[in-house]
């Protein structure tokens, strides 16, 4: 599994159309069920960071960026930010009742 973290802070005036945005990625996703994915969007209390998590089948591409909404939230979300958005791999190190447990054995 490939789990990537991706944090950001948008100018206040465009944290509304954001969340817009980010919602009609959710609205895709629940029309649409893509296989493989696992994806959360926080936004945190300072009401202009936002905080995505996404988890996908490494052997196949990420069907978060196959979606039409989230090819829309892209466009010019470099103008929507204050500054860049920091994208990092995740690796957990424990999870309570939030991802998926590991196989074991």
């Amino acid at each position: 599994m490939k789990r990537v973290m991706v944090r950001y802070t948008v100018k206040p005036k465009r944290a509304a159309e954001n969340e817009e945005l980010v919602r009609a990625v959710y609205a895709e996703l629940n029309e649409t069920c893509p296989d493989g994915l696992r994806y959360a969007t926080f936004k945190l209390d300072d009401g202009v960071s936002f905080v995505h998590l996404a988890e996908h089948d490494e052997d196949v591409p990420n069907p978060l960026t196959q979606l039409a909404a989230f090819k829309r939230f892209q466009v010019n979300i470099g103008e929507r930010c204050e500054g860049p958005l920091v994208i990092s791999e995740a690796t957990p190190i424990g999870s309570y009742r939030l991802l998926p447990e590991p196989p074991t054995g």
